[in-house]
């Protein structure tokens, strides 16, 4: 197969924009399409590419999480995505998250100053001819989901996804709120908005009583549990928010020195510190309550929002019957589906998805075998998650310690984690070397991202090493 012909990527979010670079550092030219900013989606605000709609948060940098070992093994395949992140780090205590707009600009600008790809600023239509990767999330557009419908059938899933708000810093008051991480780990990364039991009773009453966003009538909510709207939380009982995203274990209040009885908490969403993520607090009250509501919590009762919450649909496909493990679409050979859309959750596992495509079609393209990863592996153990035949009423799923096979050893808690990250580490350096995976790609990386970044990420990136 010729690598003159441009490999189509279709879609420039985190998935596309790993898949388009993967390809273009293995001298494979590409045709990135992305249809904003002249036609937008119902979350997304700009043009750039890698844009977080959501929170700014990659989750956790520890190895006593898959997510964490996910990112280590995706540094380890030169992921211009993870490079980013680390480059354009906010304190977060011990998650990994960004500045958004300075790391979707660096996402941009290296993809735009690379050589070996063409972006082509408008919707794709249709399914193109030859190598292709669709990677268009949950938001793809109506012309491009009835094109793959053509291909796959009605087998299209759904669900609901609620944003969090955001708040200006200088809005908070600091007389109320504290700085502290649960149990002290990262220092004073998060403030906190402390309540007493009548006042979350108060709040939980108002949430339940607001004006919601109303959905069409043939639409069926189906959320996702990891990104519940508070209100449905509410709605399943009156403690459920204070064990949820309101629980105040590991944080004590410095004024009275005691836990309080619930807690908000908020994670810095810029690097200068202005805007912070209400962590854990999607939801489809609609704006007007959620200026009334929100504003019932303590310390933030002058909030001004930068950003308010919204609800909006997530499509993604029936993958368990749809796509291999190689995210070949059983119907086409050269036709690979990567990111949110196959059923993965989070930013980390969509642009890992948009990783492994790009490995793949970049085989397909020298007639090379293609590959699977290690179910050991986070990564080779999400793939095998989603793309099991056998798995009914399918639903996304984040990376994660359940679904890596159980260790020969018997450890327990903190240090079967630690065993599982170590064998993922190591199965994936044997990945890497036994299918001829790695790319000297560091220097390019490092210069793509330094136009917006005021430090270079260590080659490791920012979570140590696991324990020997």
């Amino acid at each position: 197969m010729s690598t003159k012909t441009p490999v189509s990527v279709i879609g420039a979010g985190l998935a596309g924009s790993e898949a388009a670079w993967q390809l273009a550092l293995r001298g494979i030219p590409v045709r990135l399409h992305e249809m904003r900013p002249k036609r937008m989606t119902e979350a997304h605000r700009t043009g750039l590419f890698g844009e977080l709609v959501c929170s700014n948060s990659l989750r956790s940098a520890s190895f006593e999480t898959a997510v964490g070992v996910l990112k280590e093994e995706m540094r380890r395949l030169g992921s211009l995505v993870i490079r980013a992140a680390d480059a354009t780090a906010v304190p977060a205590g011990s998650a990994l998250a960004v500045d958004r707009e300075t790391f979707a600009t660096a996402l941009t600008r290296a993809l735009e100053d690379c050589g070996n790809v063409e972006i082509v600023r408008e919707e794709a239509l249709s399914i193109p001819e030859g190598p292709t990767i669709i990677a268009t999330g949950p938001l793809t557009s109506a012309a491009l989901a009835e094109a793959l419908n053509r291909l796959i059938g009605s087998s299209k899933l759904y669900f609901y996804d609620a944003i969090a708000p955001i708040v200006a810093a200088e809005s908070i008051d600091m007389n109320v709120a504290f700085r502290a991480s649960r149990y002290g780990k990262g220092g004073e990364d998060y403030i906190n908005c402390p309540l007493d039991e009548a006042q979350y009773e108060a709040f939980v009453a108002a949430v339940l009583a607001a004006e919601k966003v109303a959905l069409h009538p043939f639409e069926r909510p189906v959320y996702f549990e990891g990104c519940m709207p508070i209100e449905e939380l509410a709605r399943r009982g009156p403690r459920t928010l204070a064990f949820g995203p309101m629980r105040p274990v590991g944080l004590h209040d410095p004024r009275s020195g005691r836990r309080p009885f619930a807690v908000v908490q908020l994670r810095q969403d810029d690097r200068a510190g202005r805007l912070y993520n209400m962590v854990g607090f999607q939801t489809k009250m609609t704006y007007p309550e959620q200026r009334r509501v929100l504003r019932m919590i303590p310390g933030l009762e002058r909030a001004e929002f930068v950003r308010l919450g919204s609800l909006h649909r997530n499509t993604f496909i029936d993958s368990p019957r749809l796509l291999r493990p190689t995210l070949q679409l059983q119907a086409r050979d050269d036709l690979f589906l990567a990111g949110q859309m196959i059923g993965v959750e989070g930013y980390v596992e969509s642009a890992a998805m948009g990783l492994l495509a790009a490995l793949n079609v970049a085989r397909l393209i020298h007639g090379r075998p293609l590959i699977v990863p290690p179910v050991e592996t986070a990564l080779g153990a999400l793939v095998a998650y989603i793309t099991d035949p056998a798995r009914r009423d399918f639903q996304p799923m984040n990376a994660n310690y359940g679904l890596m096979p159980e260790l020969a050893e018997s450890v327990r808690g903190r240090e079967k984690k630690l065993a599982m990250s170590r064998r993922a580490l190591d199965r994936m350096d044997e990945w890497i070397a036994g299918n001829s995976l790695a790319v000297d790609d560091r220097d390019q990386q490092s210069e793509a991202v330094s136009a917006d970044t005021v430090r270079s990420p260590d080659p490791r990136g920012a979570s140590a090493a696991p324990p020997r």
